[in-house]
């Protein structure tokens, strides 16, 4: 028998109206002012914008799924000195600044680059390189979990009846790649047609501009919000329909390794695997290698301690940790909600995914012009900034959080009921110290979306409110590359530095 599930709290309730409340505050002035202004005409520019976001969107995504599965299929087959540290870079794209990764693919293939001159990096080629860049890791690191997770009795099994690699893969690995293949292929397309900071810098004029990028040059350059909303709507209803079959195949974010081990397998021992395996493996490490190690060494070599870089990284950091609160203040109820049965887990779901499947220049879009129409206060460029990060930061954080207290619901309600713990006796004696790792990491995970964001203070900032992605856009913009490698190498070692202390923090008392 199981302990009765409670109703929705005051807590689950109040995070789901600041959360339904700020998208609707994002999306009704949308509605309104796109509707009603007659700017939905499908003129050219729109068109052209539309096609080549869908263009760029579905190459890329094609790309990363014909590089990521089978950087994964060689994984799990093939064990070799450095896997396992592979497998560790396979992360560092999660959570490196889009701004970052495209300094390191410059620094390799810019005009002054190491292959300066093979491919042109501006335009539809520098967009889809970079893409797959952040996006291959991405997918190899969701079908390796799905991989590994098969029992070692089918490896066994089929060992045992003589399969063939052919019959492996279709009885076996194709299985469990086909179960991820929908979630993986929608969530790389979500993120590539919100794609913002990668276009904006590597995208080659209005012949390679995407939807997110047009409205952002629609509120800040034309200022035109009738155009701004127009492409708003657009992108939302790309979007939306991207989330309709989103309900069908949920979407996975593979933040942390899993847990078990993988089982031994006896299969790809022929040439033909050996071969497809290595070449494989050689794709994907000259994807991800070159750009990181480019990017450290352009750095090294640079200055970085520039007169605006403290207060740049005094603002990133009040910024990441003020929107980390905000987003954890909201996910924990609503973790804490999708514990409780499965209507509030599909409720809290689809409220945390928002930020994931809500295009940020759509929000941003409509409390721009909210924010336009109320009389000026000091600090409200930050406060959107905050508040729009938190949102985007919802995804990360309720990913980690919720598996982990649907976990610590079925081990703890029942003794808890039993001796009276509740409130924040429970709060403070049984759910933070059980929680310590998936918490302190999903406040890492917020603080870094925070740090690596250039959507909001882009569209929602002021030119007071400069945060370390936008000195290294505004160094990049004034030509001094070298020292927006400088800034870059400075702002991808603090993440990693957030990272390596959450990681150390939450395993310390284990």
């Amino acid at each position: 028998m199981t302990a009765p599930r409670p109703a929705i709290g005051l807590p689950a309730l109040g995070a789901l109206a600041l959360a339904g409340g700020a998208v609707v505050l994002g999306l009704a002035p949308v509605f309104f002012l796109g509707l009603g202004s007659g700017g939905l005409a499908f003129d050219a520019y729109l068109m052209g914008v539309v096609r080549f976001t869908l263009v760029q969107a579905g190459l890329s995504t094609l790309l990363s799924l014909l590089i990521g599965l089978p950087v994964a299929l060689a994984l799990a087959r093939r064990r070799f000195p450095g896997r396992d540290l592979f497998i560790r870079l396979l992360a560092l794209p999660l959570s490196l600044p889009a701004i970052v990764g495209v300094l390191g693919i410059l620094a390799i293939l810019g005009h002054n680059g190491i292959l300066g001159g093979l491919i042109e990096p501006y335009g539809l080629a520098g967009i889809l390189i970079a893409h797959v860049f952040f996006n291959f890791p991405l997918v190899a690191r969701m079908a390796l979990a799905s991989l590994e997770a098969q029992p070692a009795e089918n490896h066994r099994l089929a060992a045992q009846l003589g399969f063939t690699d052919l019959d492996q893969f279709r009885h076996c690995d194709g299985p469990a790649l086909g179960a991820i293949l929908p979630g993986a292929a929608l969530l790389v397309f979500l993120l590539c047609a919100a794609s913002f900071t990668i276009v904006l810098t590597l995208g080659g004029g209005p012949a390679a501009t995407t939807l997110e990028v047009a409205i952002y040059q629609a509120l800040r350059f034309d200022f035109d919000p009738a155009r701004a909303t127009a492409l708003a709507l657009v992108q939302l209803a790309i979007c939306a329909s991207l989330a309709m079959l989103a309900l069908r195949y949920p979407l996975a974010l593979p933040l942390t390794p899993p847990l078990r081990q993988a089982s031994e397998r006896f299969d790809g021992a022929s040439g033909g695997a050996r071969i497809a395996d290595a070449v494989a493996l050689a794709a994907g490490f000259l994807l991800l290698v070159p750009p990181l190690a480019a990017i450290t060494a352009s750095g090294l070599a640079a200055d970085a301690w520039s007169a605006a870089f403290v207060p740049a990284l005094a603002t990133s950091l009040a910024i990441g940790l003020v929107a980390a609160v905000l987003s954890l203040s909201l996910c924990w109820p609503l973790a804490a909600l999708a514990a409780r049965g499965k209507a509030g887990r599909r409720l809290a779901g689809a409220t945390a995914l928002s930020g994931l499947v809500l295009p940020p220049a759509v929000m941003a879009t409509g409390w721009f012009i909210v924010a336009g129409r109320l009389p000026p206060l000091p600090g409200t460029a930050a406060a959107l900034v905050i508040a729009l990060n938190g949102l985007m930061a919802m995804p990360f954080v309720y990913t980690v959080l919720a598996p982990a207290m649907a976990r610590g619901a079925q081990a703890n309600d029942r003794l808890c009921q039993e001796l009276g713990i509740a409130g924040f006796a429970r709060l403070a004696i049984i759910d933070i110290p059980s929680l310590r790792r998936p918490l302190t990491l999903a406040i890492a995970f917020a603080v870094i979306v925070s740090l690596g964001d250039l959507t909001a203070v882009m569209l929602l900032g002021s030119q007071d409110l400069v945060t370390l992605p936008a000195l290294i856009y505004r160094q990049m913009g004034s030509y001094r590359i070298e020292a927006a490698a400088g800034t870059a190498l400075a702002l991808a070692l603090l993440v990693f530095a957030i990272l390596t202390a959450a990681e150390r923090w939450g395993h310390s008392d284990d």
